[in-house]
């Protein structure tokens, strides 16, 4: 019971290198970036101890030197990658502006690993030490913000789901198949013409009301929502 009680949970709770043995070929963030790579280009499910090893020219047993597990290796790739966001600017001015500034960085970065989302729906979100810095800097930038802290956590999970809403939406814009599908216009199109059918009277009042739809922007719906939504959580309504 004793030895279960004190194994570590994550690989970060072991030291990368042992004291005794020869210095290691390669590191951590060495092997995540190669993962990465393989991710991106042939996708999740393509990641395997045995593809990471030939694409660093090794065997499979030798990263077991570094990783315990495929697991651990998808927690690295998962903490690589929140290592891609600048947090170096410095807190302190609009709390919203930062905030929002955070979650275009968060988007984009799922943007680039769509694999990302899958990843932590599946396995959940294993806090490594750059997540933790992100979890920080995002407190940080809320602590003159009204709300209670649990309030804070709850915004910053929020815009986590909508940068991940929004960047699932963005690779599905342009699908393999029949290109007018990912045209906003044509959809909008469609729409109008089934309200126009008569047969959905709340949905044909809500289009005549709007009026025409703006310009297709992911940029600026996305802005527009969290500084409707991240106010409203922390008690401060609308700005």
């Amino acid at each position: 019971m004793a030895d279960r009680e004190t194994r570590p949970t994550t690989v970060w709770s072991r030291p990368e290198r042992g004291a005794r043995g020869p210095a290691p070929e390669r590191s951590r963030p060495q092997i995540a970036a190669a993962a990465l790579a393989l991710a991106d280009a042939e996708g999740l499910a393509a990641v395997s101890m045995r593809a990471l090893a030939q694409r660093l020219g090794t065997g499979p047993a030798s990263l077991y030197r570094y990783v315990g597990s495929r697991d651990e290796l998808l927690d690295l790739m998962a903490d690589a990658v929140a290592g891609e966001l600048d947090l170096s600017g410095a807190t302190g001015g609009d709390w919203l502006d930062d905030l929002v500034g955070l979650a275009l960085q968060s988007r984009d970065a799922h943007v680039r690993h769509p694999w990302l989302a899958d990843l932590n729906d599946r396995r959940g979100e294993v806090l490594g030490p750059h997540a933790i810095d992100y979890l920080d800097h995002a407190l940080g930038i809320l602590a003159p913000a009204p709300g209670t802290a649990g309030q804070k956590l709850e915004a910053i999970g929020l815009l986590g789901g909508l940068a991940v809403l929004f960047a699932r939406r963005e690779s599905a814009a342009t699908p393999a198949g029949d290109p007018s599908t990912g045209d906003p216009a044509a959809r909008a199109a469609h729409l109008a013409a089934v309200a126009a059918e008569g047969r959905h009277p709340h949905l044909l009042a809500a289009l005549t009301a709007a009026g025409a739809p703006p310009p297709a922007d992911r940029d600026a719906l996305f802005v527009r929502l969290l500084r409707r939504l991240l106010p409203a959580m922390l008690g401060q309504g609308e700005p």
